[in-house]
This record gives C-alpha cells, structure tokens and sequence, in this order.
C-alpha cells in the first residue's frame, strides 16, 4: 500500500448532473498528472459517493492517512463549518487533514485567462476589454473580499476593466456590471465565470452575460486547476516541509 495519504475531493454536489461529470473529469487529470496518487472523489450533498461512505471506505480497506480537499474557491461556509463537521466523524484509524481551499491562486488566474482565450478573446483585445469576473455569490464577508481582491489583481495585468459580480447573496449581478463596464467605455466586455463546475448558479450568471461580447467556460477541468488541487495536497502533506522552505 502506498505510503503518500489519499487524496479526497470533497465537491459539493448538485442536482445538475454536469457537476459531478465535471468533478469526476477534473479529478481523472490529477490522477493522470501524479500516477501513483490515489485520488478518491466525495460528495457533501445529492451526489454519490459521499464523503462519510468514502472515508469507511478507505478505513476498511487499512488506509491510515487521508487529505480532504476542498473543491472550493473560497473559504465561506462550507469549509469553515460543513466540510470540518463531517471530517470529524471520519473513523478513529483515520488521520484526516483538511486542505486549504484552491482560491486564491495565480494558476487560477491563468485558467481564468485561458477560458476568456477558448471563447474567442486574444491578446490583442486586452487593454480594450472589461471583463466581469462572475462568482457564486457568499453571504461571508471573507470570501466577498476575496473576491474583490482576485478582481483588483487581475486588473493590473493590462485589461480595460475587472469588476466583481455575483449570482447570489452579494451585488453587484452579472447584468450589473456588463452594464457598468459598457459605461466605463470599454469597447468589449467579457464575462469570466470565477465557477468550477456548471450547475444552477453558474447558469444564472450565463444568464446575466447576455449583454455580454464574451461569455467563458466555468473553469472545470482546467490543467491549471489540476495543478492547483496537486499544490494544496502537498502542502497539506507536508506542512513542516512547507514551512521550512518559506
């Protein structure tokens, strides 16, 4: 039995069947770029397998270590207080580590630009663009700023515009900020969807894009958001590695 802990990805789950299709193609290129890595998937909701049935899974099959990883962009709700309640029932022969979140990251970013580039945007259009990046929404004022911060960052690599909107529980709404980026006179405007997976959200976003030039892809299966989810496996690992190398 390998030595390295298994990977689980916690996702959270829907009953859009794109979800967990998207989930289940992203966690095949993980495995595919770190052979030898078990990568197991789990579900918090309306999906299966589910977290707990995976982690009795593991335990009786004599798995000892696991890192539980967030399918998250964000640290709101769910990985403050939902993901930790279910990790803490994990068997006792269980050692569970829970990982950081994928946001935020500069490989995102890179995902986030690499979409934009799928859709029809290139290099050119850069300093004439707005582009709206679309999140889910979080009634957390964390994950909020977050957010903003992503938005400011990535305005200074060369675009017209980047402005924050939301599909739910903040404003301002996608249509909302097309509209300002218009204003602003920004000759295109592009919406990014800040999403992992499509699902009910990420489709009211598509809708607020309507008035857009661009609409991405959600970032789904991404190489850069494989690479991301392999980032924070390791330091979860290795966190006195981690540490010593800072």
């Amino acid at each position: 039995m390998s030595l390295q802990p298994v990977l689980l990805v916690v996702a959270h789950g829907s009953r859009d069947p794109r979800h967990a299709a998207t989930v289940h193609t992203l966690v095949r290129r993980v495995r595919a770029m770190r052979p030898g890595l078990r990568v197991e998937t789990g579900f918090l909701d309306f999906n299966v397998p589910s977290v707990p049935g995976v982690l009795e899974s593991l335990a009786a099959e004599g798995v000892r270590e696991v890192v539980a990883l967030p399918l998250l962009l964000t640290r709101a709700f769910h990985a403050k207080s939902d993901i930790p309640s279910v990790l803490r029932r994990a068997p006792a022969r269980l050692r569970v580590r829970q990982a950081d979140v994928l946001g935020p990251s500069p490989l995102l970013t890179q995902a986030l630009e690499r979409r934009l580039h799928e859709a029809g945007l290139s290099p050119a259009d850069r300093s004439s663009t707005g582009v709206v990046l679309a999140s889910a929404g979080s009634s957390d004022p964390e994950a909020i700023a977050v957010i903003a911060a992503v938005a400011r960052e990535w305005r200074h690599t060369g675009w017209c515009a980047v402005r924050p909107a939301f599909a739910s529980a903040s404003l301002p709404r996608t249509e909302d900020a097309v509209r300002d980026l218009r204003e602003l006179g920004c000759a295109k405007v592009a919406v990014a969807p800040y999403v992992l997976a499509p699902g009910f959200l990420p489709d009211r976003i598509a809708q607020g894009a309507a008035g857009a030039d661009v609409l991405a892809d959600v970032l789904g299966p991404a190489p850069e958001v494989a690479r991301v989810l392999l980032q924070r496996y390791d330091a979860a690992r290795l966190p006195r590695v981690a540490a010593a190398g800072a």
